[in-house]
């Protein structure tokens, strides 16, 4: 074997680590806007994945050993793997797929993502512990003591594939693209590999992954302006070009017009009862948690409001794209999670709004707990308000509605409403914005019973 052969085999082990765990942090970053990025979809996708890679390990170690007929077996893996990347991570694919599944009634995001993913995440995981296992055969061929510098190329290809596909590629081209890059990755593979390139094959993969991956497409089929890491986001017209909305995640986060009727009815709400209202004898902070499109606090520019979310793209994309105008100077934008930021913050609020709940399949699992309600409670002023907005069941028809409400009640014990936003059935299983209001007022724990009742003096 010459040294060029060996450097092929150890480039192409390389190759596959990076765009095995590049596909993995795509499908999981592209599933988010539709069945959210929860550790139970995670933990889905990611058994899937190296269960079949599993098996395709076993089934490497049992084919018959020759270096050419390996190297063309490899080949044509490689290039069946560019496709299924094609097939599992496009946007437009998975819309239609999850399309599908709710023509079909059904429902279930886990069964969904369980579907997906024997579906499109099982043949290609497959193909790359089988391409890894061939491989690896022929060095140790080669030289027995190989298998500490197979191992070293397969878990660097890994740690790239993980730390650019986050860090560096999609924050900087997008998701989209970054699809793009690992399909290439792939037919390079796929290519340096054949004895005979078959550019047709190859160049037939990638033109579909640019098609398919596109800018004009996302922007013309689903008014994609942003496709980071973190958030897609889409913004349109809407009720007939008299109101414009923002979509993130999948998740209608943002409505404005300057007819209130055509507002999300709970923006309203809560701008009308407690932004609106809010005295003027001096500057009151306001917490907004969950930025969206800027929408809370639309027109003040007298009370100082603070911002927080973690997509940095959200202020430019809704200043150029959605409001149409720059952010007052009484309104700042924090980027941080907003665990960390309450655990961190020194600094007190009179007003805090939670609307972090978008939608029950992306509801964030670390910001319905105890601890961070406990965390936004004490950043409260004395004498101040929390209003949380949450997409729950308004008569309690499920145990989310239950739990949600336990949790919630078990921090703020005292002087907390319930509103529903809209009208609904009390008698069918429905979801609605319901607002919960925490009042900080002074409890002394009267109760009033039949043999003492200070009603009078306390009305």
């Amino acid at each position: 074997m010459t040294r060029r052969i060996r450097f092929i085999l150890l480039l192409a082990i390389f190759i596959g680590g990076y765009a095995s765990l590049s596909l993995e942090l795509i499908v999981l970053r592209q599933l988010s806007g539709f069945v959210g990025s929860t550790a139970i979809t995670t933990s889905i996708v990611i058994g899937i994945f190296l269960a079949f890679m599993s098996l395709g390990y076993w089934r490497g170690a049992e084919l018959p050993l020759n270096r050419n007929s390996a190297r063309s077996v490899a080949s044509r893996d490689f290039a069946v793997v560019a496709l299924m990347v094609v097939l599992a991570s496009s946007y437009i694919l998975l819309d239609i797929y999850f399309g599908l599944m709710s023509v079909a009634g059904l429902k279930s995001n886990v069964l969904k993502t369980f579907i997906y993913s024997f579906a499109f995440l099982s043949f290609g995981p497959y193909l790359f512990g089988k391409i890894t296992a061939l491989l690896s055969r022929c060095l140790n061929r080669y030289n027995r003591n190989c298998t500490g510098k197979i191992m070293a190329v397969d878990t660097l290809g890994s740690v790239l594939g993980s730390i650019l596909t986050t860090l560096v590629i999609m924050p900087f081209i997008g998701v989209n693209h970054t699809i793009i890059v690992a399909v290439v990755a792939t037919v390079a593979a796929s290519a340096l590999l054949a004895k005979k390139v078959a550019w047709y094959w190859l160049g037939l993969i990638i033109v579909s992954a640019v098609l398919f991956n596109r800018n004009h497409l996302l922007r013309d089929v689903y008014n994609i302006v942003e496709n980071n890491a973190l958030s897609t986001i889409s913004v349109f017209d809407t009720d007939d070009g008299r109101a414009r909305a923002m979509v993130i995640n999948g998740s209608s986060s943002s409505k404005i017009s300057e007819d209130r009727e055509l507002w999300f009815g709970y923006v309203r709400y809560v701008q009308e009862n407690f932004i609106e209202t809010l005295p003027k004898d001096r500057k009151r902070d306001i917490l907004i948690l969950g930025a969206g499109g800027f929408t809370m606090g639309e027109g003040d520019v007298f009370h100082n409001y603070t911002f927080l979310d973690i997509d940095r793209s959200l202020q430019k994309i809704s200043e150029e794209k959605f409001l149409g105008h720059k952010l007052t100077p009484n309104k700042r934008f924090v980027v941080e999670d907003a665990n960390q930021f309450l655990k961190d913050s020194t600094q007190k609020y009179d007003l805090i709004v939670l609307d972090t709940y978008s939608s029950m399949g992306i509801i964030p699992m670390d910001l319905i707990t105890h601890e961070y309600f406990a965390r936004v409670k004490n950043n409260l002023k004395p004498g101040g308000i929390v209003v949380m907005n949450i997409l729950t069941s308004p008569n309690f028809s499920d145990a989310f509605a239950v739990n949600i409400d336990n949790t919630i009640r078990s921090v703020f014990r005292h002087a907390l409403s319930r509103q529903v936003i809209g009208s609904f059935n009390a008698w069918e299983h429905q979801r609605a914005n319901v607002i919960y209001v925490y009042y900080d007022v002074e409890d002394k724990g009267g109760v009033y019973t039949a043999d003492k009742n200070a009603v009078f003096y306390d009305m």
